[in-house]
């Protein structure tokens, strides 16, 4: 609504209305107009308030350029058509506050009427003016910009399928686009331009024509919109745009007596360029329709034209290798690019918008820059000719040519990959950036992709695509071997797995027996190394007892020995004793007797003699008596060492000869123990040998080798590619049923 003083204006506006007392009839078709209908009315009812001499609120209302230039609070009367908004309109109508004239009725019906049909018309001056174009509200500028756009992809959403027109026989491809943000290509046909996704090569909705063929086909840099500029030769050209999403058409542009070849939008939505046999450029407002300006620079017909991404240049290239770069909102004239030779065939500009790419069928491709407007970079193409050339939007180039064939090349004119297959001329080419692929349609009417990356086919588009009918009974048909195919993979496939998997079974439990029996022969052989250890010790312990035996015997042995010497001595001694003591008797006696004698005869020599020797005798008897009896002493004592030695030696004899039995007894449980060992440890290692050797056949015979494993993967790609197209199938049939069902629908409708 509008401010208080705005209102304040409009009340001193209706103040003086009054009720006309006569009024003209008006015919339904006569133009309306501010002299003849709408100042009667503003004089009689308005004029003593709002005339130039009192103009309140600075309003004048009996002069029509100041009647539209309106008040001091801004403009009262819409000139675009929309008398909805006109702020006069809705006060004297009561639609908006406050209501005019205040305090009084509002406005007589065919009053309100004219004035509604006055502002409706464009509110013209007089029967000569003219009204003014109206904006298409279909038509918003929007932001210039390289980044993806926020939101999803533009993908076409039930756009009709089936085509305009079959043709007997392919079309040459006249216009070949990209999406710059979706996987969505546009081809030109006969009277249409179909849609396909570029992922599947499915027809996603054909856009009708009727104007003719399009030569040209552009999308918006945001991608939303599909240009198309075509026509008929000689007779008819136009630029159309559509709604990607919708196909609805939101705007149609010029209006040449020949066909378009050359067209763009800018980047910001608010123009489109045009050229072609006329070799005029010509500039148009979008919303609008109307001519912003037009450039004869040209001295033949113009071949391509193109917006800068950043919406500030334009470029126009001609069929007498014209090449101008124009400042695109005003036309000025910013550089004319010399070098080709023969005819350019296309433009393009790289993503920053630094740096424009030509095509020329004098075979070359050039870069030129726009600082100064020279040539940095050209280089031989395509023999024959260069036919069209696109940048991508990582700043690599494709073009293709009359030498049947496309290129990828780097912004340095370096050759990065050459795609063959074409089956004539090439005449347009296109880079998809969302799958990476290069696409180009030659003069049989063949679009061919390829994956950027390798140069392999993709596949090809059908640019000439059955009706709907046959879609669907193709894509049923598909659908039916797809499935049976599908269900036949996953059969192989289930069973090439499994008997991956049952080998790979009895490999793990193979090895698993393999892992418990080496564990049990670790075991066995700790026990036997312990036995075969415990069999050592006890022989070496058993050989230490031998010795201590051995040297124990041989003490006894001698102990006894030299007892027996002792007691063999003691008995020699004992035998010599008696004789010895026999003769002390007899030693005795003689030697008493003598003295005796010799007692009783003092005197006699003889007796003493006799005594003394007798004495002498008993002497040396009693003498050797003596000896042998010290001598047996001295055996004696050594008897009895020796009988103790002996003892002694007898209890250390005994008891090594208890210990070496007790040892002996222990080796030999040792050995038998080691032996039994030996045994199961035999048994461990024949167990574990044959289980490992079982596990090594297994886990061979379940190693998947590399051309298994090829198979095995051959197999899950086949699996997957036929789930994957027999699901494509059934969206696809799915997608042309209810195609279908719109048309069908559409159809009953226009029947009602």
């Amino acid at each position: 609504m509008r401010s208080f003083a705005a209102a304040v204006l409009v009340i001193n506006l209706v103040a003086g209305f009054a009720f006309a007392e006569e009024k003209a009839a008006v015919t339904k078709d006569e133009k309306i107009t501010f002299d003849q209908h709408i100042l009667p009315i503003f004089r009689e009812k308005c004029g003593s308030c709002h005339n130039s001499n009192d103009k309140k609120g600075d309003l004048v209302l009996d002069n029509y350029g100041l009647a539209m230039q309106g008040g001091a609070s801004g403009e009262v009367v819409r000139t675009d058509g929309d008398a909805s908004q006109s702020q006069l309109y809705l006060v004297v109508s009561h639609l908006a506050e406050p209501k005019m004239p205040p305090q009084q009725p509002k406005l007589p019906d065919e009053q309100l009427a004219l004035i509604r049909r006055w502002i409706e018309g464009g509110s013209l001056e007089n029967a000569g003016s003219k009204a003014k174009p109206k904006k298409n509200a279909a038509v918003a500028m929007v932001t210039v910009s390289n980044q993806r756009p926020a939101g999803p992809a533009p993908m076409p959403e039930n756009l009709p399928l089936d085509p305009v027109t079959v043709a007997s026989r392919g079309n040459g491809v006249t216009a070949l686009a990209t999406n710059p943000w979706s996987p969505l290509v546009a081809v030109a046909g006969h009277k249409q331009v179909v849609l396909y996704d570029t992922r599947t090569l499915e027809v996603t909705g054909v856009l009708p024509f009727p104007e003719g063929v399009a030569h040209v086909l552009k999308f918006s840099r945001n991608g939303q919109w599909l240009l198309a500029g075509g026509g008929r030769g000689g007779h008819s050209g136009k630029v159309v745009l559509w709604e990607v999403k919708t196909g609805r058409r939101v705007a149609e542009v010029g209006s040449e007596y020949d066909i378009v070849l050359a067209a763009d939008i800018s980047p910001d939505h608010t123009q489109v360029a045009l050229g072609g046999p006329k070799k005029m450029v010509r500039v148009y407002d979008t919303a609008t329709g109307e001519l912003l300006y037009e450039k004869n620079k040209h001295t033949d017909w113009i071949t391509a034209i193109e917006f800068s991404p950043d919406g500030v240049l334009l470029a126009s290239a001609d069929r007498s290798n014209g090449l101008v770069v124009w400042e695109a909102f005003t036309g000025r004239e910013f550089y004319v690019l010399t070098g080709h030779t023969s005819a350019i065939t296309d433009v393009s500009w790289s993503p920053d918008s630094n740096v424009l790419a030509t095509g020329s069928e004098d075979t070359t491709i050039r870069l030129w820059e726009m600082q100064n407007g020279g040539q940095i970079k050209n280089w031989g193409a395509h023999g024959g000719g260069v036919m069209a050339v696109e940048f991508s939007r990582d700043n690599r180039i494709v073009s293709t040519g009359r030498d049947n064939v496309a290129k990828l090349w780097d912004i340095n004119g370096a050759a990065i990959r050459t795609f063959a297959g074409l089956g004539d001329v090439g005449m347009e080419v296109a880079f998809d950036s969302e799958t990476d692929c290069a696409l180009a349609g030659d003069l049989t009417g063949t679009v061919q992709i390829w994956n950027a990356k390798d140069g392999a086919v993709v596949g090809q588009i059908n640019t000439n695509p059955p009706v709907l009918a046959r879609q669907i009974e193709v894509t049923t048909q598909n659908l039916v071997g797809t499935e049976a195919a599908a269900t036949q993979t996953v059969a192989a496939l289930a069973a090439m797995t499994k008997t991956f998997a049952d080998r790979k079974a009895t490999a793990d439990a193979a090895v698993k027996v393999a892992a418990e029996t080496a564990t049990e022969f670790e075991f066995a052989s700790k026990v036997k190394a312990l036995a075969d250890t415990d069999v050592a010790t006890k022989t070496q312990s058993l050989q230490a007892a031998d010795t201590v035996l051995a040297n124990a015997q041989a003490v006894h042995t001698k102990a006894v020995a030299e007892r027996d010497a002792v007691n063999k001595a003691l008995s020699d001694l004992r035998a010599k004793l008696k004789p010895a003591t026999d003769a002390v008797t007899v030693a005795e006696v003689d030697a008493t007797q003598a003295l005796a004698a010799f007692e009783a005869k003092p005197d006699d020599a003889n007796l003493k003699a006799a005594n003394i020797a007798a004495t002498k005798k008993l002497t040396d008897a009693l003498g050797a008596l003596s000896e042998l009896t010290k001598q047996s002493v001295a055996v004696i004592q050594d008897q009895a060492g020796k009988i103790e030695v002996v003892a002694t030696s007898s209890i250390a004899f005994n008891t090594a000869k208890a210990a070496r039995d007790k040892t002996a007894g222990e080796k030999a449980l040792a050995d038998d123990t080691a032996a039994k060992v030996a045994i199961r440890f035999k048994v461990a290692m024949d167990s574990a040998v044959t289980a490992k050797a079982t596990a090594d056949k297994a886990v061979a015979e379940a190693v998947v080798t590399p051309e298994q494993q090829k198979q095995l993967a051959d197999a899950d790609a086949a699996a997957k590619k036929n789930a994957e197209k027999a699901a494509s199938l059934k969206a696809t049939l799915e997608r042309l049923n209810a195609a279908k069902g719109r048309t069908l629908q559409t159809l009953e409708v226009s029947v009602k």
